[in-house]
């Protein structure tokens, strides 16, 4: 494996435990100290992962453009960092949401670069176990920040902007794996263009293979289940969970996706690619049964080892999946437009699944879920017919 893809790895376990200590509490904060309503957080959590990928086609063109991945990568994961104190500092909702916002653009600044990076660093034969190795390192930083927010508030006594400061310290390390170990690798893009703006002109969208437009078709359908986790955090709190406890959730989530995600993306490197989405979508569909059902906390963390289990057999594949069907020339383009479809479902499910849950409870919202994740199944299971995507 290229050194380039485990540090990249490491980066992102230390980005993600800074950032999932603070996510695991916000749900809380955000409806229980500052009270604000499902739909509100629906809204919030929706426009932030959409910002993400909508910034993501942006930095992936400008990536192409200037022929260099690494200093987009820096100032994403730099601007991530700088803002994490506005949470602990925040006394209003308003706050809060800015500093969300602002933290996800620094996620869409470095998205597509880094997956650029990563296909440009690494063989084809070896894709899939790339990037299933960085979401799984990822993922594991998503298991250390809620584990942390939980030692934390115990020994802090449940004082929760205290916890929150703590989360800028992996932040820090982060930006410094990237200033020292970090490194360009040529790409067929040849020397910078002459005024590198990350403009989106329709031929450049066009261009993008017919492969890919299929593919982005079906992952936008595949998203639209896949509500925010602040959602699963809500459900446990709402069925009497203790707020210290809540924060379980995204590590019995984050667990089951680490130990997948790695695994499947190996495999998927020797099978058809959309045989593990397809899996991956039959799993969605029974963790959203049985979180529609639940009666009961261990009932709920059943549930969402499903849904994390669904995460590992299904986000690095897709990412794969786009690295196989876009020129290498064109990956950060691909890799920027495809996240703005996703962009477009994520804010439509969330904000979706807020109004439902506030207008017909979490049961009403996890069996929509279940029914679309039925349907993209079956739509997965008819494209690994599909050549192009084998």
């Amino acid at each position: 494996m290229p050194r380039t893809v485990w540090v990249l790895g490491w980066v992102s376990l230390c980005m993600d435990t800074s950032s999932e200590l603070i996510h695991s509490l916000l749900p809380i904060f955000i409806t229980v100290t500052l009270g604000a309503s499902a739909t509100t957080l629906g809204l919030l959590e929706g426009v932030a992962e959409s910002l993400a990928m909508v910034v993501k086609v942006f930095s992936g063109r400008l990536s192409d453009r200037l022929g260099r991945r690494m200093p987009l990568i820096l100032a994403g994961y730099g601007l991530a960092t700088l803002v994490k104190p506005l949470f602990p500092l925040a006394q209003s909702l308003t706050l809060v949401a800015a500093a969300r916002w602002i933290d996800r653009i620094g996620k869409g600044i470095r998205g597509a670069p880094r997956d650029a990076l990563i296909a440009d660093a690494t063989p084809p034969g070896m894709r899939g176990a790339a990037f299933g190795l960085r979401q799984s390192m990822d993922t594991l930083g998503a298991v250390l920040g809620p584990l942390l927010a939980i030692g934390l508030m115990w020994a802090l006594d449940g004082y929760i902007r205290a916890v929150l400061w703590l989360a800028v310290i992996p932040g820090i390390v982060a930006v410094w794996l990237i200033f020292r170990y970090v490194k360009d690798v040529p790409t067929p893009t040849g020397p910078p263009t002459s005024a590198p703006v990350p403009t989106l002109r329709l031929p450049a969208i066009r261009s993008l293979p017919a492969p890919f437009w299929h593919l982005a078709a079906l992952a936008m359908v595949l998203t639209l289940p896949r509500i925010s986790e602040a959602f699963l955090i809500l459900h446990a709190v709402q069925m009497g969970v203790a707020y210290a406890a809540a924060p379980w959730v995204l590590v019995c989530l984050s667990l089951a996706y680490a130990l997948v995600a790695y695994p499947a993306g190996k495999l998927s490197d020797r099978i058809p690619r959309m045989r593990m989405v397809t899996l991956g979508m039959f799993v969605l569909v029974i963790a959203n049964a049985l979180l529609a059902s639940a009666h009961g906390f261990v009932h709920i963390l059943v549930g969402v080892a499903l849904w994390g289990m669904h995460l590992g057999l299904t986000q690095g594949v897709l990412a794969s999946c786009i690295a196989d069907t876009v020129p290498a020339a064109q990956r950060g383009t691909g890799f920027g437009v495809f996240n703005l479809v996703l962009g477009v479902s994520v804010l439509l499910a969330s904000i979706g699944a807020g109004l439902i849950w506030d207008h017909y409870g979490p049961q009403a919202v996890f069996t929509i879920a279940g029914l679309i994740a039925l349907i993209g199944m079956l739509w997965a299971s008819v494209a690994k017919n599909h050549a192009a995507l084998e």
